[in-house]
């Protein structure tokens, strides 16, 4: 997931944007058996705190690239083969596994999703178990690190794999686990994560009713969990620019067309669609230019500049909008000039959308776990989740995992893509527990 701004969280009030009747959300169900079955899963996740700790740290000692995550692939399925599973997927998305596991009592079925990769982050923790690991990225030699707690994230559903398997006789359904590869974006030309898994079967036989999963935030405290309804994360679509002029001595600008100067007039230009061209009552959008390539030497104008760059927006209905005056404005900057210009766009995530009505029926397994201030809403943001592929195909819920050590300063704390990205372990366990919670408690109400 691509590093986001600062949260704003507040605590769950009766009346929060538009989430009707949150509060008054059913209770569930109060059987003695299945009080007990809840119980039985807060303490498992207990005992098995300190082994997801030592999960996380040696995935964190070996961290992989998206499309890589072979030792860490092999690691879960023999977790899951260790555990009795009925069946276990390999090679899904190339390096994905896919674990069923069947209850003991008829019921429905709920998907748990965790993703693997690693980022090309040299790591600058200092901690005992950081990553010492390198590898070739782009042709580039770089380090390789879990800077956005996808380490955490694979060792929480590792956990819940252990408490589900131990309560398995009293499940009444099935739990699918999903660990995925490639969140942060597939090589070129490979294509994988949260796409080709769903492509590759990974919904299906059995197919899922609901889906559940969780991202680390540093940005918020040990022992809370961020839910919000409906738009979590934005819609991102990425663009190449390529603006053609002709190259000639920089002393004689004249007799060329410097690419280098338009690219600078395209680049101020483009930053006045989101701010003065979309709507953003409808929903935020922002334009980001990431990277800027062109010539080789100071005294030459070059013949063409690359432009990449990211928009990302909470309103999926001012896209098509925004690619058409991206290339419009990119082409008449361009020309006004004499120059030419090509503009590639693709949409690569749609929004993570929370669906209301999981949400509010998730509410009271949460409260009951975390006490209800420790239930909060987080702000929207511009970041991207390929868990919104799923979204697409059930109802699904995507929760924010408090990570801050409650001993940290808030305004100096590291967010996620940092080379200096911490975890506070003890909130791991609070991840076992929510995910496995809400499995357990959404198949008691769908028996």
């Amino acid at each position: 997931m691509a590093a986001r701004r600062p949260l704003r969280w507040a605590v769950i009030g009766t009346v929060c944007l538009g989430w009707t009747g949150i509060m008054q959300a059913s209770e569930v169900s109060s059987s003695e058996a299945d009080q007990a079955l809840r119980a039985e899963i807060v303490r498992l996740a207990a005992q098995h705190a300190d082994e997801v700790v030592g999960w996380r740290r040696d995935i964190h000692q070996h961290p992989e690239l998206s499309n890589r995550e072979f030792r860490t692939g092999r690691l879960v399925a023999e977790h899951l083969r260790r555990l009795g599973f009925d069946e276990v997927r390999t090679g899904i998305a190339h390096t994905g596994v896919v674990g069923v596991l069947k209850g003991g009592r008829p019921g429905s079925v709920v998907a748990l999703r965790a993703d693997m990769d690693a980022l090309p982050i040299v790591e600058q923790t200092n901690l005992a178990f950081a990553s010492r690991e390198t590898t070739t990225y782009n042709g580039l030699k770089v380090g390789v690190m879990h800077a956005c707690g996808h380490d955490a994230h694979t060792a929480i559903l590792m956990g819940a794999a252990q408490v589900l398997a131990a309560v398995r006789p009293r499940l009444p359904g099935t739990v699918v686990f999903l660990f995925q590869p490639a969140e942060e974006g597939p090589p070129l030309e490979e294509g994988g994560g949260a796409k080709m898994m769903i492509a590759q079967g990974a919904l299906d036989q059995p197919h899922p009713q609901a889906i559940f999963g969780l991202h680390v935030s540093p940005l918020a405290p040990s022992g809370t969990i961020g839910l919000r309804p409906g738009a979590l994360m934005g819609d991102e679509s990425n663009f190449r620019i390529v603006i053609h002029g002709r190259q000639t001595h920089a002393g004689r600008p004249w007799h060329g067309v410097d690419p280098i100067t338009i690219a600078a007039q395209v680049i101020l230009a483009l930053q006045t669609i989101p701010s003065r061209q979309l709507d953003q009552g409808a929903g935020v959008s922002l334009l980001t230019i990431g990277t800027v390539h062109g010539g080789t030497r100071r005294n030459i104008i070059p013949d063409e500049v690359e432009l990449t760059g990211t928009f990302r927006t909470l309103n999926a209905k001012v896209v098509d909008e925004a690619w058409e005056r991206i290339r419009r404005t990119v082409e008449m900057v361009a020309a006004s000039a004499g120059a030419t210009a090509s503009v590639d766009i693709v949409r690569e995530l749609p929004i993570t959308y929370n669906d209301p009505d999981l949400a509010s029926a998730s509410l009271p397994t949460l409260t009951r776990l975390l006490g209800s201030d420790n239930v909060q809403i987080p702000d929207p943001v511009l970041a991207a989740e390929d868990f919104a592929f799923y979204q697409e195909k059930l109802p699904g819920l995507f929760l924010y995992l408090g990570v801050r050590d409650p001993q940290a300063d808030p305004a100096k704390v590291e967010d996620v893509h940092s080379a200096r990205f911490m975890v506070f372990e003890p909130a791991l366990n609070v991840g076992v527990r929510t995910l496995s919670s809400l499995a357990v408690d959404y198949l008691l109400a769908h028996q």
